[in-house]
């Protein structure tokens, strides 16, 4: 029973922690003198500055492609992106025998390795800008794999570090975002994913000089010189294909959110005396590696940083809020007691601008010590709500839900690391808010678990209300803290 009264007392005391000034009253008054607790709260002002990032780690499975003006700084953001291709364990063409392929002359000819085609294809699930906007790619062939023995951040250029091979296969393509050749009943259907196709035709030379009539030729022909290069991905991205690296070339107006990239070979065989026309399809997934390169205008993110009004949480590649915990106060005169619960409500600004094509609001932030920014990614963590923690939007028009803030519901922990810290970096007691991806499994019971957390790279931008040191700070820490008699 006691354990239970504790919880209540607690809670209510939360409720409570809004005062600016300590209440020792509080705690005595909630506490029951049998259970020999007492339990106070006090409010802290909290400092908060915008930290231009230079680049975030690039990690992640969708792809960025095209160009946009910021409609809040007029300043331009750039995406290009470069994608590998799974080739799963076990795969095989058919019998050389049986391939099918025309000659010259229109004949029907056996055992030939001979591709009937070959393309790319970038699905994307979302995209910001106008949809009807004429843009143009080119696809360049990578002269060597980026294997995952190296981290590649958002500034890392594959072409600028001699990762495209030099007079290799590059193909344009000028393309929209709506694709007018499907018609409308199809691309309104709910299992359509539209996709961009760049067509790899024409005749192909490979790195040692030899030529074949195209692309899709040159792939078939190396599983038939040797099926171990398909043995599994790292046989096929280092014997057969590297990847591509999509760069944008022209056109302003929308980026694409590529999920999924694709090479596909067609050919013709026989089975059973019947023939068939088949595809050999190599997809771009989390088992190989996908990295996207940014390109932000870093005067525009530098101004928006010295804004003395707000702190700015932009993606990609932008700008972070980071925040200054005052443990030493928080702590005075409480180092023998536990603190219960701290609570942060980061209130949200509403836009300056209006436009028809603002960036969407993060609807994740990461909250993690500021010398933890790199690594924590680097290592692959999962935030632990000890010393890193995530926060959501509140704001659900959907649930009829108006809080247009972001609530770290407890970060006890995280002042407590801070406090028993040996204090030797500038940055013992700050922490940074970064937006992130939060990738889930689901159970067969209905359990989610969080198996992935990653830099948000998406079109993203709000404000938020700056902190100070001051006592009228809008940025508040609630903290209860209890203490047995």
């Amino acid at each position: 029973m006691k354990s239970k009264f504790f919880v209540a007392l607690s809670l209510a005391a939360i409720t409570l922690a809004s005062c600016d000034t300590t209440t020792d009253t509080i705690g005595s008054s909630l506490t029951d003198d049998r259970d020999g607790m007492q339990i106070s709260a006090q409010t802290f002002s909290v400092a908060s500055r915008s930290l231009v990032a230079d680049s975030v780690l690039s990690r992640n499975i969708t792809g960025y492609l095209g160009k946009v003006r910021d409609p809040e700084t007029g300043a331009y953001i750039t995406g290009d992106f470069m994608a590998q291709f799974n080739n799963l364990e076990g795969f095989s063409f058919p019998e050389k025998a049986n391939l099918v392929t025309t000659d010259a002359n229109g004949n029907e000819v056996k055992g030939v390795v001979k591709a009937d085609s070959c393309e790319l294809r970038l699905f994307y699930t979302n995209l910001y800008g106008d949809s009807t906007q004429l843009m143009k790619l080119t696809a360049y062939e990578m002269g060597k794999p980026m294997n995952e023995n190296r981290i590649y951040y958002s500034n890392f250029d594959p072409a600028n570090n001699g990762y495209i091979r030099e007079g290799g296969l590059h193909k344009d393509k000028v393309y929209s975002l709506i694709d007018y050749n499907v018609n409308q009943s199809r691309r309104d259907s709910t299992g359509y994913t539209p996709y961009i196709t760049i067509k790899l035709k024409g005749p192909y030379t490979d790195k040692d000089g030899k030529t074949y009539d195209s692309y899709g030729t040159y792939v078939m022909q190396k599983y038939y010189d040797n099926p171990a290069n398909f043995k599994n991905a790292f046989a096929f991205r280092n014997n057969v294909v590297p990847g591509f690296f999509f760069k944008h070339k022209n056109g302003v107006g929308n980026m694409a959110y590529i999920t999924q990239s694709q090479l596909d070979v067609y050919f013709s065989h026989v089975a059973d005396d019947s023939l068939y026309h088949s595809a050999a399809v190599f997809w771009g997934t989390e088992e190989v590696l996908q990295t996207s390169t940014i390109t932000n205008d870093k005067q525009s993110m530098e101004k928006l940083a010295n804004d003395e009004s707000c702190t700015y949480l932009k993606t990609p590649a932008g700008i972070f809020t980071e925040l200054t915990l005052p443990v030493e106060k928080i702590m005075s005169g409480h180092e023998n007691d536990t603190i219960t619960s701290a609570k942060l409500v980061l209130q949200r600004l509403n836009n300056k601008t209006t436009s028809d094509y603002m960036f969407g609001v993060p609807s994740e932030i990461l909250m993690i010590p500021t010398d933890s920014l790199y690594s924590f990614f680097e290592h692959n963590n999962i935030y632990n709500n000890k010393n890193s923690f995530v926060a959501s939007w509140a704001y659900n028009a959907a649930q009829g839900s108006f809080n247009n803030s972001y609530t770290f519901s407890n970060i006890a922990g995280m002042i407590s690391s801070m406090y028993n810290s040996d204090r030797t970096s500038a940055n013992w007691n700050k922490v940074v808010l970064v937006p992130v991806e939060i990738k889930t499994t689901t159970t067969s019971a209905g359990t989610k678990t969080v198996v992935k957390v990653t830099n948000n790279m998406a079109l993203t931008s709000t404000r938020l209300v700056k902190g100070t040191e001051a006592d009228d700070s809008p940025i508040k820490l609630s903290v209860i803290y209890s203490r047995f008699k």
